[in-house]
């Protein structure tokens, strides 16, 4: 029984090690700079094509532009980036297989991936404030799910 107890610890310790260290060996957010899938091709769309070519939740494949404007602030785990067109797109990394650096804020970035619609609940809203860092009123005050455009990232390409 001690033994594995042991174990177990010893294979959780392992696990969040490996956590730790798949987060820290980030490359920093300079141009040129891929994260994810390098070989990830899609066709591309403007930002002004966007919300013709994703209406409901059905994935798009493509490529899009825009810049970031927000990360997570825990692991670098999901981005909102502003389209040309002004609209803010959630984006998440495709299987959490990859992880951007914080300094990719600001950033104008490719994506390629898969672009739909989603309704986002309360807690989901309230918790990816709370992993922004957003103040304590802000986070209060969302009461409402919202309609999201997301995008599930095969590859993230640092343009500037």
């Amino acid at each position: 029984m001690k033994h594995t107890i042991l174990s177990s610890l010893f294979i959780l310790a392992l696990c969040f090690n490996a956590n730790a260290q798949e987060t820290k060996n980030i490359n920093p957010a300079v141009q040129g700079t891929i994260y994810g899938n390098k070989s990830a091709k899609a066709q591309m769309v403007t930002a002004a094509q966007f919300n013709k070519t994703v209406t409901n939740d059905k994935p798009v494949a493509m490529q899009v532009k825009g810049r970031v404007v927000n990360v997570c602030e825990n692991k670098g785990c999901w981005m909102n980036v502003d389209l040309e067109n002004g609209e803010q797109i959630f984006v998440k990394m495709k299987d959490y297989g990859f992880f951007v650096p914080k300094d990719i804020r600001g950033k104008e970035v490719l994506l390629t991936g898969e672009a739909y619609k989603q309704m986002m609940s309360v807690k989901e809203l309230k918790h990816f404030a709370e992993d922004a860092k957003k103040p304590q009123s802000e986070i209060d005050a969302i009461t409402q799910p919202e309609m999201r455009s997301r995008f599930t990232a095969a590859s993230i390409k640092v343009l500037d």
